[in-house]
């Protein structure tokens, strides 16, 4: 599996081979030696999927310290456009955002620092993307950003989105807790 080092500063981009035969496909999520020959001490609490029509943008969600979590992110049916935003108010890269294409059987697995906010625009009209985090879900914790607030161009005119996704504080008005976690 490869790895790339990604801007804004700590996320990552794992890219592995799909395997293939006669039956299917067979391709490994995680591997807890390759995440430590990385530098990462990353360990799964929980798993989730969602499932999205074309033109949903989910985001930009996090959760707030100390329930914060980092993620692993994989598409597994459609393409979306997977966008993160550093809220370390301590980073080199703090404000700065990078959007990545994950397809279905492409092989990458988007890793997440803690103190990042995370959405996606789906676009097909099936897509679904697992999610693995190293902390609980906590309702009471969870917030985000409105995701047309900090400067990305989702290239999406009428995006489908939740009534607590478009009621989400605009960047510039959050107050980041985040810092760097060493």
């Amino acid at each position: 599996m490869k790895v790339r080092l990604l801007s804004p500063r700590g996320a990552k981009l794992f890219a592995g081979a799909v395997q293939s035969d006669l039956r299917g496909g067979f391709f490994k999520l995680f591997s807890a030696d390759l995440f430590k020959e990385n530098g990462l001490d990353f360990n799964p609490m929980e798993i989730f999927y969602s499932i999205s029509k074309r033109d949903v943008i989910r985001g930009m969600h996090f959760q707030l310290p100390p329930y914060d979590q980092a993620k692993l992110v994989h598409v597994i049916k459609g393409r979306v456009d997977d966008v993160i935003l550093d809220l370390r108010t301590d980073s080199s890269s703090y404000g700065e955002f990078i959007s990545i294409e994950l397809i279905a059987g492409d092989g990458k697995i988007l890793y997440i620092p803690r103190g990042f906010a995370h959405g996606f625009l789906s676009r097909e009209s099936e897509s679904v993307v697992i999610y693995a985090v190293d902390a609980p879900y906590s309702p009471l914790k969870e917030s985000g950003i409105l995701y047309n607030s900090f400067g990305y161009d989702w290239g999406v005119e009428f995006p489908v989105l939740s009534e607590r996704d478009a009621s989400f504080v605009n960047f510039d008005k959050f107050n980041s807790p985040f810092k760097i976690h060493e």
